[in-house]
């Protein structure tokens, strides 16, 4: 019996939260991510509506190339919270219809539905019902892919957004593969793509057709999976217990900074953000990276494992400050700091307990009365006295 993969992958997910939430924003360009300060600011683009992309706004893009792109746009700072909430209760519904979710990011995941056949349908009709629950539950639009494996279900997903649902039936692989560009291959980067087209090899059939002994020895194994998955070919499995890797939140100062004060209730409010999403998402860091990049561009991590997992701001922030400190130089600028929590514990395991740990901390037990008050009365509804002060970057 073929398995049968959807990749569910929500549309413009923050914009599509701000629009559903603020209806005089709907049918308009909306880019979330920096103040972009008249065509001055700072920082990029966390993601844009599809009005927006039409006039050449694009995720990862510098705000001030944004605004240059669309002055007329609605431009949103992110509110991590909410989007993390919509999520929590997105990858609910997808667990109505299998428990075989793996969550690759906040907006998407692979489900193999195989066991809910029987049950639910063929893999399109599944696939209709999931993006049905999602509209009637959230209001927002999601595109889907179905095929065999993960790889052709991603990219099959991807194909008609927004609202897309393709289909690609088994045996059919590489014939759907064939036309699309190589960009599309995991792995296959702008100085990979550049290396293969010397080749002559511009579309995925034309690695698919190429001679996999000389892909393996100009490319190594990489060359192997290349040519495998040209040809539609991905036996990986979907595996709940991957789920996303981290967890983190990072800020551009609007003028490159050597304010201490500034650094560190800046890292507290990164720090604060960190753990209101691993809390929505039932998750735990294990791990904690600090990103620091000076003035030059120049840029570095550091990271520690925790000798518990954390999901709170007593616990994540003395850790990220301390990482933190070494790294400011004296009469060196900073452009760029950034908190991140991975090597994550997630659902049941988060919240299970050594049979030597101490029962839950206050801090937990404040950070959950304080979760209780935002999802009441909504973000910014209760905040740290620290962050209200006048140097914080707005």
């Amino acid at each position: 019996m073929n398995s049968t993969i959807l990749h569910v992958d929500m549309d413009a997910f923050f914009a599509a939260v701000e629009q559903r939430d603020h209806p005089e924003f709907r049918g308009k360009p909306v880019i979330v991510g920096s103040d972009p300060k008249g065509g001055k600011g700072r920082g990029i683009v966390a993601t844009c509506s599809y009005e927006a992309r039409k006039f050449g706004v694009h995720s990862a893009q510098p705000i001030s190339q944004a605004w240059r792109c669309c002055p007329q746009g609605i431009y949103v700072r992110p509110g991590m919270e909410k989007y993390a909430r919509a999520s929590e209760r997105i990858m609910s519904i997808l667990l109505e219809f299998t428990d075989m979710v793996e969550q690759v990011s906040i907006d998407e995941a692979f489900l193999d539905v195989t066991g809910s056949r029987r049950l639910l349908g063929s893999g399109v009709e599944i696939a209709r019902k999931i993006k049905a629950r999602i509209v009637e539950d959230q209001r927002l639009t999601a595109s889907v892919g179905v095929a065999a494996n993960k790889f052709v279900a991603k990219v099959a997903s991807d194909l008609q957004k927004p609202d897309g649902l393709v289909v690609v039936d088994p045996g059919k692989e590489e014939e759907f593969l064939a036309p699309l560009p190589i960009g599309r291959l995991w792995g296959v980067g702008a100085k990979t793509e550049a290396l293969l087209a010397r080749l002559g090899l511009r579309c995925i059939g034309d690695v698919a057709r190429f001679d996999h002994a000389e892909l393996v020895r100009r490319f190594g194994k990489g060359g192997a999976h290349l040519w495998q998955l040209a040809r539609g070919v991905d036996d990986r499995k979907v595996s709940p217990e991957e789920g996303f890797k981290s967890i983190g939140h990072e800020t551009t100062f609007e003028r490159d900074t050597d304010d201490r004060q500034l650094l560190h209730d800046t890292m507290l409010e990164l720090a604060e953000k960190v753990s209101q999403r691993l809390r929505a998402n039932m998750a735990r860091g294990r791990t904690v990276t600090v990103k620091f990049r000076e003035a030059d561009f120049s840029t570095c991590t550091r990271r520690v494992t925790l000798p518990r997992p954390a999901d709170t701001t007593e616990k994540i922030f003395p850790v990220a400050w301390k990482l933190l400190q070494p790294l400011m130089r004296e009469g060196k600028l900073v452009r760029l700091i950034g908190v991140y929590a991975s090597n994550l514990l997630t659902g049941e395991e988060a919240g299970q307990l050594s049979l030597f740990d101490q029962p839950p901390e206050n801090d937990r037990r404040l950070a959950q009365a304080l979760d209780r008050i935002t999802h009441r009365f909504g973000d910014g509804a209760v905040t740290r006295a620290a962050l209200i002060s006048p140097k914080r970057k707005a």
